[in-house]
Order: structure tokens, then C-alpha cells, then sequence
């Protein structure tokens, strides 16, 4: 049986992790608007996204609008495929008979 990642399982990475999953290839969203949508704190959602962006989950900027400081988040290519194949491993824990009808 397949093991579920662990870095995506854990219950507010995963929160984050879908969120941005909903989001286009390549989208950003900022981190306020972010925690506003996932109801953490800052400090929270900046422990859990560190932990995403050093196994190469998600991709951080930081810019400015303006005289702003502004950081942006996304989902990269990598914690894309992740997410995708942790949710098919969900699929066949919660339905262990759909995986061998397709085999």
C-alpha cells in the first residue's frame, strides 16, 4: 500500500496545499488574502508554508505594489503532482476496489 506523504498530510498543509491547488498553473495568491481564506494566524500559516517550500511544494516571492511589501504564494509543478497523488492514494484507501477494476 502506498504511504501518504506526510508533509502534505498533516491537517493545515493540507488546507494550504488544496487551496492553492484551486488555483490556475502558475497563479499566485497573496499571503493575506491566504490566511484570510484558510482562518490562521500569520505566524501559522508562515510555519506550515516553510515547511511546503522545502520540499519544493510551493514557491514564494516576495515583491512590492507600490511601496507595499507583498508576498506572493503558489503551488509549483512539483507539489502540484504531489497533491495529485496524494489525493489518488486517498481515492484507494477510501475505495480499495476501483484500483484493481482499472488494473
Amino acid at each position: 500500500m502506498t504511504e501518504l506523504d506526510p508533509v502534505i498530510h498533516a491537517q493545515a498543509r493540507l488546507k494550504v496545499v488544496a487551496s492553492l491547488s484551486a488555483l490556475g498553473d502558475g497563479d499566485r495568491i497573496a499571503f493575506p488574502r491566504l490566511q484570510e481564506l484558510l482562518a490562521m494566524t500569520a505566524g501559522n500559516l508562515s510555519v506550515h508554508l516553510r515547511k511546503l517550500e522545502e520540499a519544493g511544494y510551493v514557491e514564494i516571492s516576495k515583491t512590492h505594489r507600490g511601496r507595499t511589501p507583498a508576498t506572493l504564494v503558489r503551488l509549483s509543478r512539483r507539489g502540484r503532482l504531489a497533491f495529485e497523488e496524494y489525493t489518488e492514494t486517498i481515492r484507494k484507501l477510501l475505495d480499495p476496489t476501483s484500483s484493481k477494476e482499472q488494473s
